[in-house]
């Protein structure tokens, strides 16, 4: 905690302190008044002390230095510990630059009185990276494959114009993790990012949702709503699904692609609306055209920078690297240490073909962390789809079951059912037993026979 006795103590020879450090300073009060702006902080930002001494930090930046991670938008916060975080600001002149915040509160005799940030420039260090073939990640998208880096590059090529976007890519590649990228990246960076998915809202509210209605547009529109549009208003609009889109409303979207302008439900006022259009689907919207789902002119409107995300099974190398992401996320989540995946474990990820891509490997990662009771994950602890043989034969990295010439064990049983799905006659022939000597021992052991009923 810093205590404002000691931050204005000696004034001068404190503003000289801070004024030749490489860290951009900015200390505000709880009504966002500007107090304390130091040289490093105007050559970054571009601002002069002049510029934004005694004002609100959300005026005189033109919008929350912070963008949304700002941390005075609603509530005061609590801020007795520190807050370390990656933002990309826009300078004075409407260049992006990547910094890293600390922010600490300002106590006197504990009593939250403002805040003092420190930020440092880090636009060069994120090139260079993002050109170095060890990159692994990039505004919280994970990869290393040279299919993800082209995307990382393309995302910093396209965020700095407000061309619209249309991302392609199956279910669970992390199209909204692309979008909200292209967002934060982008000299919109410091206003809302609204995501909204056109396939999930009922067809009769699509356009109240996206435009808003006036106060009796409708029975139950008791009051008057902002839709998505003007929620995004400076900021980006990501249309997720939009190939879902009803008819009538591809319509009114090309509109106001057209016009910049849009009218609430029920009203006759057209307001205009500053936003950015990224949208995205798991469909080919080009054939959705061609089929008469999808407007012509909307898909040129919307498609002028298409990106596509490559599904994971084309991106296998990539597979330990998000394992080891999401094992760190849940550690994080549950603030102890989880079991690592073993070497099998792995193969049998690598080796499997991911039709719900990054996601389903998250959901088996979560599955395999409260299945596994020993201190490393193995074969066994995967979901069921994951250890299932093929058709073309090829069979998972299990432990090969013991054969014991009729002899059975709970270990070896529970192993061959595991190897078979719970199928008893294949765990039989895999033990060297008969069908009935597999039946006798489930019956003679109801841990055993528990433990093949909960794989059906």
């Amino acid at each position: 905690m810093v205590y404002i006795d000691d931050f204005i103590s000696d004034r001068k020879t404190l503003e000289l302190v801070l004024d030749n450090l490489k860290d951009g300073i900015i200390a505000h009060d709880l009504d966002r008044k500007i107090i304390f702006f130091n040289k490093e902080a105007e050559k970054i930002t571009g601002y002069s002390k002049d510029d934004v001494m005694g004002k609100d930090c959300h005026e005189a930046f033109g919008a929350p230095f912070c963008g949304d991670r700002c941390s005075f938008c609603g509530t005061l916060p609590d801020l007795e510990h520190r807050l370390e975080y990656p933002v990309t600001i826009l300078t004075k002149t409407k260049e992006t630059r990547q910094i890293e915040m600390s922010i600490t509160g300002i106590f006197d005799k504990k009593v939250f009185k403002g805040v003092i940030a420190s930020f440092r420039d880090m636009t060069k260090y994120t090139e260079l990276a993002t050109r170095a073939e060890e990159l692994t990640s990039f505004s919280g998208i994970i990869g290393k494959d040279s299919s993800m880096r082209q995307i990382f590059q393309q995302i910093r090529d396209v965020s700095q114009y407000d061309y619209p976007v249309h991302i392609n890519g199956e279910t669970g590649t992390g199209k909204e993790r692309v979008a909200s990228a292209l967002h934060s990246e982008s000299k919109r960076a410091r206003s809302p990012f609204v995501p909204v998915n056109c396939g999930a809202i009922p067809e009769g509210l699509v356009e109240s949702e996206l435009f808003g209605h006036v106060k009796g547009a409708f029975s139950g529109a008791v009051k008057e709503r902002k839709g998505r549009f003007e929620l995004a208003h400076k900021g980006t609009l990501f249309l997720d699904e939009v190939a879902e889109l009803p008819k009538p409303m591809q319509v009114k979207l090309l509109r106001f692609l057209q016009e910049g302008v849009l009218e609430r439900v029920g009203g006759e006022k057209s307001i205009k609306v500053d936003v950015r259009i990224i949208s995205a689907t798991n469909k080919n919207l080009a054939r959705e055209v061609e089929k008469g789902n999808f407007r012509k002119d909307l898909f040129y409107r919307l498609n002028v920078i298409p990106m596509h995300l490559p599904p994971l099974s084309q991106r296998r190398n990539d597979i330990p690297l998000l394992i080891a992401h999401f094992l760190k996320r849940a550690e994080d989540e549950i603030h102890t240490t989880v079991p690592p995946f073993s070497k099998d474990a792995i193969r049998v990820m690598m080796d499997y073909d991911w039709p719900g891509n990054v996601r389903e490997l998250q959901n088996a990662v979560q599955f395999a962390i409260v299945r596994c009771k020993s201190g490393e994950i193995m074969p066994m602890d995967l979901p069921m789809e994951l250890r299932a043989v093929p058709e073309n034969g090829f069979a998972p990295y299990l432990p090969e079951p013991r054969i014991n010439q009729g002899k059975l064990d709970l270990e070896s049983v529970k192993t061959a059912l595991e190897r078979t799905g719970g199928n008893k006659a294949k765990a039989a022939r895999d033990l060297g037993v008969g069908r009935a000597t597999l039946y006798r021992f489930l019956e003679k052991n109801p841990l055993a026979a528990d433990f093949a009923d909960s794989l059906k």
